[in-house]
């Protein structure tokens, strides 16, 4: 004898993979958070935090890219795809202020796309619960 619960099974999976994108955009926005706790500690106290700020980059910044895919296989709304989207942009633009040397200094605008970048990942985090979590989210 069969219970049909009326939940299905793909039902079922579909939201453990929007918890897990969750929860990687949660993890994205931690490294987010520690790379500029790094580079106040690097600049104000002792340079060798440098190392932690650079670090840290090229550990979490693959997580965008799969983020990004991963968006596009779950069903999100177009507002959080279009987020995910930008911040693999905007990581590329950080790199290219920092390392490309041009006649003027593109490196000026490394704070204001990180804290571009700190913003949409923030929003990110925040939507996503929203839709993932949203009897948490009822006042």
């Amino acid at each position: 004898m069969t219970v049909n619960s009326g939940i299905d099974d793909t039902q079922i999976s579909g939201r453990w993979i929007q918890i897990s994108f969750s929860i990687a955009a949660v993890l994205f926005n931690l490294c987010l958070i520690i790379q500029i706790f790094s580079v106040g500690l690097a600049y104000f106290y002792n340079s060798d935090w440098w190392k932690l700020h650079i670090w840290l980059v090229r550990g979490y910044g693959g997580l965008s890219l799969i983020l990004l895919i991963w968006v596009f296989l779950i069903p999100f709304p177009r507002r959080i795809r279009n987020l995910t989207a930008t911040m693999p942009v905007l990581l590329g633009l950080q790199f290219l202020t920092i390392h490309l040397h041009t006649s003027f200094p593109l490196a000026v605008f490394h704070p204001l796309i990180g804290f571009c970048l700190f913003s949409i990942s923030t929003t990110l985090v925040h939507r996503t619960s929203r839709i993932v979590f949203p009897n948490y989210n009822q006042d």
